[in-house]
């Protein structure tokens, strides 16, 4: 009899096991399915959506206690056999979004006054989805929808953001095999000049390594660039001078009094900082992003400096232009940056958040760019890296709008310069509808440096059409 007991109680605690090995595996299937998520309409936006739009979350670090946030688009002309980009958005801080709606993504917001309404999004005819599948992600944390669960998993850096990048894209592949076998580039601009190259070389170095999934890497796209903060902040007296913002007296007392030095400045130098800010008043009137747009807010909080982990005995003109160029207020309607304004209302519009599966109470507000994230930037300087991957075969666009005064396009060149690479095809213009785009070079190491005229910090947003034929022509390999 107890024998028996004794059979019956093990049937049914292999029967209970059973039931709780199958609930666990249903949770967890429901769980990875909202984790990533199809949708067919977007609030704001007429009707269904013409193209495949999917967002979600995957957790990276120790105990995945940072919750990446993403939007994928797939290509609207092949997929399946179109190359597949990873997109960095700049800052450090600023969320994808800005990357989905106003550079290079299928949407933008339709320029009118704000009324009280949700704002409108309209299609972007120079998208740059048309030809390629696009992963726009919000990183570091902090940056977009992206959290973290825990006060240290909020800590980022340019070393740790780089690391959880190349872990997002693991993941990412892996519920998504069909992408495996694509070509894929990793692509970004600004401050995403410091980051993207070390992920470019990471994956890199665990392709060599036999690290699955093996990625199909094959270049990476780079747009106004901050690659050297010594380099990029030294150039922008050259090229304030080339465009006549200084005069030639000024520009030669600053060379004489500073030594052509003017990111690591001595305090005890009284002649060259007086310059320093005599230049700076030369240009306190002018939108430093784009010289040719009217000065106006951008809808961002002005960042704290002093909390940027930044050795404070450096006078960063990088540092000081970014401070000039925001603003606490809103810009007005019929400024550039007014449409930074709409993504406010309409990423905290609840409805909104509910339709792109964003977690509740998981981030309070979305700010475009979040300046006041516990940051360090921990590397000065990318260079290394483009010399390592230089000699690695993979090709690589990088483009500078030719009125930026942020990462002016002569700083770019100067280390592009000092990789020492001969020039297959020398300086020439490139056309788009029978007019100069900009100017072009080709070197040996299969990277091709392309200016765009008329444009400035962030080219794609304010040559969308230029950039957008730049991009088909390189991605397709045809001649710019």
């Amino acid at each position: 009899m107890m024998e028996n007991i004794i059979i019956v109680i093990g049937r049914l605690l292999f029967l209970l096991l059973a039931l709780e090995f199958q609930l666990q595996a249903f949770f967890s299937s429901a769980s990875a399915s909202k984790a990533a998520s199809g949708i067919k309409y977007l609030p704001g936006f007429d009707g269904p959506l013409p193209f495949y739009l999917e967002t979600g979350y995957i957790g990276v670090g120790e105990a995945e206690e940072v919750q990446l946030f993403y939007y994928f688009v797939k290509s609207e002309r092949n997929p399946e056999q179109d190359p597949l980009i990873l997109w960095l958005t700049g800052g450090p801080g600023c969320s994808s979004l800005s990357g989905l709606a106003f550079e290079i993504g299928p949407v933008r917001f339709k320029v009118v006054e704000y009324n009280g309404s949700l704002p409108t999004l309209v299609l972007n005819p120079d998208s740059w989805t048309k030809v390629s599948s696009i992963i726009f992600l919000d990183l570091p944390v902090g940056a977009g929808f992206s959290y973290a669960t825990s006060e240290p998993a909020s800590r980022s850096s340019d070393k740790v953001q780089a690391s959880q990048a190349v872990e997002f894209m693991r993941k990412w592949l892996k519920k998504h095999p069909k992408f495996q076998t694509n070509q894929f580039y990793i692509g970004g601009d600004s401050y995403a000049g410091i980051p993207l190259p070390i992920v470019v070389q990471i994956i890199s170095y665990e392709n060599e390594m036999g690290i699955k999934p093996i990625f199909n890497l094959k270049g990476y796209i780079l747009g106004n660039p901050l690659t050297n903060f010594r380099t990029d902040a030294n150039s922008k007296i050259s090229t304030a001078h080339g465009l006549t913002l200084i005069s030639d007296e000024l520009y030669q007392s600053l060379k004489t009094s500073c030594g052509e030095e003017y990111h690591d400045v001595d305090p005890t130098n009284h002649e060259c900082i007086n310059n320093l800010d005599a230049f700076d008043e030369c240009l306190s009137g002018l939108y430093t992003e784009n010289i040719l747009y009217p000065k106006c807010a951008i809808a961002s909080p002005k960042p704290i400096m002093e909390e940027i982990q930044m050795d404070k005995r450096r006078r960063f003109l990088w540092d000081k232009y970014r401070q000039q160029s925001l603003s606490i207020d809103v810009p007005t309607f019929g400024c550039p940056t007014y449409p930074y304004l709409l993504s406010d209302y309409w990423a905290n519009d609840a409805v909104v958040r509910k339709a792109l599966h964003v977690r509740k109470d998981t981030v309070q507000r979305w700010i475009r760019c979040n300046y006041r994230l516990d940051y360090n930037s921990d590397v000065s300087s990318s260079f290394q890296y483009h010399v390592y991957l230089s000699t690695k075969g993979y090709r690589s666009l990088i483009y500078s709008g030719d009125h930026d005064m942020v990462v002016p396009s002569m700083g770019t060149q100067a280390w592009i310069r000092a990789l020492n690479y001969s020039i297959v095809e020398d300086w020439r213009s490139w056309h788009v509808d029978g007019q100069v785009g900009g100017y072009t070079r080709t070197y040996s190491n299969g990277m091709t440096f392309a200016t765009v005229k008329g444009a400035g910090h962030i080219a794609v947003a304010h040559k969308p059409l230029e950039c957008s034929v730049l991009f088909k022509r390189w991605i397709n390999q045809e001649p710019l």
